[in-house]
């Protein structure tokens, strides 16, 4: 084998577990190929005296998705290269085992996406290896129908990459408008996290809206724009929101990279559009890693698909967090959406890669028969709805159809009211 140190990339943890020992072996090498079984053995792996991870009690290894579509735990080039040398200082090998042949090695470019996994132990290591090629052969069965659903892995595996950096910030903005006329914009809600310079989360909450009974909903849409549950309302006036939404963006590129949370995110960037929001630069294509600056987009009903495994539907956010677990109150309210949409995404990129995230959540809810989509009874799915946060004011009758434009004034007038 070919000894090639120039180039560096990642290799297929089957290639160095089963491929590379064998090939030592075949080259008469007995002793060496002893060696690399026992250091990557997965107990052995996962020992707090391993060299691969000194003082911590759990390795860090990498999930890629292939051209192909397939995913692979990786090691990184460095890990591998590491391990011969320590072999040989340690006196296991007479000489600095050869790296595996240089067709083995996956360069950042032969991968769709890449990121970041741990493991604690080995039994958890040995059950992921046979989960991914479990998992691979079920996504290869949807051929080109899977296409969809592969989008949304990559961009669920990117979304994990980008929290775990602890960089820039992600902000969820969320958008109510009157039921009769949806370019009128009742309420704007956001909620936002970073990170300070020790990795702590540093959450901020707000929420506008005009006064209650300006353009109210009711009959179509709920109208709960009293019931917000995460700090003071602020009533505006309709020609505010615009100033409102560019000030908080400004505010927010100070973190650097700033990712736009939405749930479902068409209408929202419409809204954002009609206000003259500063987003001309806005990218929809996740990056692989934070850049300095820009300015991406989060979908969470995109990211959900992907984590239940549909490639053509998208769930509502009331389904999302009730299959996460995530208890909500007063939902068509902008700031509470915007609030539970956040969290929404925090609870998916914060947790384990995407296969096993879904097999720790829904034990035995994916069926072979279903590739990897999973199959949830309708008990599961049953949502109760929260119609005690519904907000109806007697005293204050929903506007008519056709009021959109009545005067100014008179909205200042009552909004000062309130």
């Amino acid at each position: 084998m070919p000894n090639d140190q120039t180039l560096s990339g990642y290799y297929r943890y089957t290639d160095i577990w089963f491929e590379w020992p064998n090939a030592l072996k075949r080259d008469g090498k007995q002793e060496e190929c002893d060696a690399v079984k026992s250091f990557f053995a997965h107990d052995n792996l996962l020992h707090p005296d391993n060299p691969l991870h000194p003082n911590v009690p759990e390795i860090e290894m990498y999930m890629g998705i292939l051209q192909n579509n397939e995913s692979r735990l990786l090691f990184t080039s460095r890990q591998v290269d590491y391990a011969r040398y320590w072999l040989h200082n340690m006196g296991r090998t007479k000489e600095p085992i050869p790296l595996p042949w240089s067709n083995c090695l996956l360069l950042r470019e032969d991968l769709k996406v890449i990121s970041p996994i741990t493991y604690k132990d080995g039994k958890t290591l040995k059950d992921a290896v046979k989960k991914i090629d479990k998992n691979n052969k079920r996504l290869m069965k949807g051929g080109s129908d899977n296409l969809d659903l592969e989008a949304r892995r990559i961009a669920f595996e990117k979304a994990r990459t980008l929290w775990s950096a602890k960089q820039g910030v992600f902000l969820a903005i969320d958008f109510e408008a009157w039921e009769y006329e949806h370019t009128l914009i009742t309420e704007l809600g956001v909620s936002a996290v970073h990170w300070d310079n020790e990795g702590k989360e540093i959450y901020e909450d707000s929420h506008w809206m005009l006064g209650p009974g300006l353009y109210q909903n009711g009959k179509y849409v709920k109208d709960n724009r009293l019931g917000y549950s995460f700090g003071e309302s602020v009533t505006v006036r309709r020609n505010d929101f615009a100033g409102i939404i560019s000030n908080v963006l400004n505010k927010y590129e100070q973190y650097g990279t700033v990712f736009l949370v939405f749930h479902d995110h068409s209408q929202d960037i419409k809204y954002l559009r009609q206000l003259d929001a500063p987003i001309k630069q806005l990218e929809v294509i996740l990056p692989d890693t934070t850049p300095a600056t820009g300015l991406y987009v989060l979908d969470t009903s995109e990211l959900f698909a992907g984590l239940e495994g549909d490639g053509h539907n998208k769930r509502s956010l009331e389904t999302v967090c009730h299959l996460l677990g995530i208890p909500t109150r007063g939902l068509h309210n902008a700031g509470n959406d915007a609030h539970y949409t956040l969290q929404a995404l925090k609870a998916m990129a914060s947790g384990a890669q995407l296969d096993e995230q879904r097999e720790e959540r829904w034990p035995n809810h994916t069926h072979t028969r279903a590739g990897v989509r999973v199959e949830f009874t309708e008990e599961e799915e049953e949502i109760y709805s929260d119609d005690d946060w519904y907000y109806d004011e007697p005293n204050l009758p929903p506007i008519k159809a056709g009021n959109a434009e009545e005067d100014v004034n008179m909205e200042v007038d009552e909004a000062k009211a309130v």
